[in-house]
């Protein structure tokens, strides 16, 4: 079990986000309540943002899955995904928007129970002004590219 951890943290340490978490296995059945997520900080997301890997690893060509907790007053800046990603709004408002530049005047408020779907290389920004939580799942590798590569925390 230590191991694991210790595997899961050094992988996101150097910026990435993936890892394989330990929930209730049998098999290729999997079941999971909150309280078994583990959350870890996100190198690749600016500051605050906070992760939960459900299934994965998110770096290979598998289906992904994954909890974002954003504190309130977050900003996320333009960004893409090499693959499609798809975002569920579990609680808070997250405020999401296309194009090149965070604008929050072009964003939609979706509220618990929305969903966006972005096709890959689809640019995208999002902010919060409560706390937050998203589910996002696609197929992999996951990986997030900054519109600006100055707002990009990994090179900070």
């Amino acid at each position: 079990m230590k191991s694991i951890c210790a595997a899961v943290f050094a992988i996101l340490a150097f910026g990435c986000c993936w890892g394989n978490p330990v929930l209730a296995r049998s098999g290729d059945h999997m079941m999971a309540v909150p309280d078994d997520l583990t959350w870890t900080d996100v190198a690749s997301l600016p500051a605050g943002a906070r992760l939960a890997v459900i299934e994965g690893p998110l770096n290979e060509a598998v289906p992904f899955t994954f909890r974002l907790k954003f504190p309130a007053g977050y900003m996320l800046p333009a960004h893409w995904h090499p693959a499609i990603e798809h975002v569920t709004v579990l609680s808070g408002t997250f405020h999401m928007g296309t194009g090149d530049k965070l604008d929050q005047s072009r964003t939609m408020a979706l509220t618990p129970g929305s969903i966006a779907i972005m096709q890959p290389k689809t640019t995208h920004f999002a902010w919060t002004k409560e706390e937050t939580l998203v589910q996002v799942h696609g197929v992999g590798p996951w990986a997030i590219h900054y519109v600006n590569p100055a707002d990009d925390p990994r090179k900070k």
